[in-house]
């Protein structure tokens, strides 16, 4: 039996052959060291992907999954075939920087209550801003409609260094997620159901139901260039969000605000296909409207899932989440920065229970 080791950076590959030229040589460069691995696992891709990395780069240990499961189970399946005290989870279109490993290991290995944590994440083209996918940390607002320090919505700043401090946050980003394995696999692994998108905020929430702090390590620094596999713009994205937005927020939710919020989030979800309708975006209308579809069809498997995280809940109540609408701050009052919103979870004071933070 191999013996176990203390780092495995796992990539995540679909179809991503031209991408491993580019940005695999800074992984094995600044990723060095004992009991330190770099897998691929590969979506049953058809692009010759795992003879382009056994001719190039054999150094990298494969990972061959038999089709394209998505993120979240391909993950799920490929990290049961790994043995390590923390598992790194990279896209595949990230370029990681000197010292990249070193910062986030030494605060998990320091502090026992944090379950997982991302560095700061920076645009590739753009490499003095915050990238959209993760930028400076993670939280949700009141509606369930996620935001970073660095990212509100569409919009994201320019890196001046002012979110340098480690904080706690809501959700990290699966583009680049240091996680204990251990607790990886205890809490199931992504929801394998979400395919792509949301996967890790969902996984995030669970994990603070049950008592797992998520931070952020500014002292550790990679470039996403972001939309390989999913354009942006794409209706299949825009369709994964919305469905999974509304799963995840099934699950999750203290008993009291679900019915209420799912029955809000109706109207505003209605509104935002109109919207997609009203600017001539057919394909996005379509894919709300089919996303609402699927999450009526699933209703009896997630109040399950519901169900069953029931007993594992330790707080339903976190500082982390907005107590206003990011949607309100940024298209009504034109809030476009994270300070905008004057709000500091991290400052919050519990005094032995969570509070939702007050905001301005």
């Amino acid at each position: 039996m191999a013996e176990k080791e203390k780092v495995a950076i796992v990539i995540l590959n679909w179809n991503g052959v031209s991408l491993f030229q580019q940005f695999l040589p800074s992984v094995l460069q600044h990723s060095s060291g004992e009991g330190i691995s770099v897998y691929v696992a590969d979506n049953g891709s058809s692009d010759g992907s795992l003879e382009f990395l056994r001719e190039n780069f054999p150094q990298v240990k494969q990972i061959a999954l038999n089709a394209n499961h998505g993120f979240a189970q391909g993950y799920n399946l490929a990290l049961q075939q790994v043995d390590a005290d923390f598992f790194v989870l990279l896209n595949s279109d990230i370029e990681v920087t000197p010292g990249w490993l070193s910062p986030c290991l030494e605060r998990l290995q320091a502090d026992p209550r944090l379950a997982a944590l991302q560095p700061k994440i920076r645009s590739f083209r753009e490499q003095n801003r915050f990238e959209y996918a993760g930028a400076g940390g993670g939280y949700l607002d009141w509606l369930g409609y996620p935001f970073c320090r660095g990212r509100i919505l569409s919009e994201t700043e320019p890196d001046t260094g002012q979110y340098d401090h480690p904080y706690p946050i809501f959700w990290a980003t699966g583009a680049c997620l240091f996680i204990r394995a251990a607790v990886f696999k205890q809490s199931g692994g992504f929801d394998g159901d979400f395919f792509a998108h949301m996967e890790e905020i969902d996984l995030c929430w669970r994990l603070k139901n049950q008592g797992w702090q998520i931070g952020y390590e500014p002292g550790s620094v990679v470039y996403h260039l972001g939309g390989a596999t999913l354009s942006y713009q794409s209706p299949q994205k825009v369709y994964l969000n919305f469905r999974n937005n509304l799963w995840m927020l099934l699950k999750n939710l203290p008993a009291g605000r679900v019915l209420p919020l799912m029955l809000m989030r109706l109207v505003l979800d209605g509104v935002a296909a109109i919207s997609f309708l009203a600017g001539g975006n057919r394909q996005a209308f379509a894919a709300v409207f089919r996303a609402h579809m699927a999450v009526y069809r699933t209703l009896g498997r997630f109040l399950k899932k519901r169900k069953d995280l029931l007993p594992l809940v330790k707080q339903s109540r976190h500082p982390e989440i907005y107590r206003g609408s990011i949607v309100w701050r940024f298209y009504i009052r034109k809030h476009r920065k994270y300070s905008d919103l004057n709000f500091y979870p991290e400052k919050e004071k519990k005094n032995g229970q969570d509070l939702l933070p007050k905001t301005s």
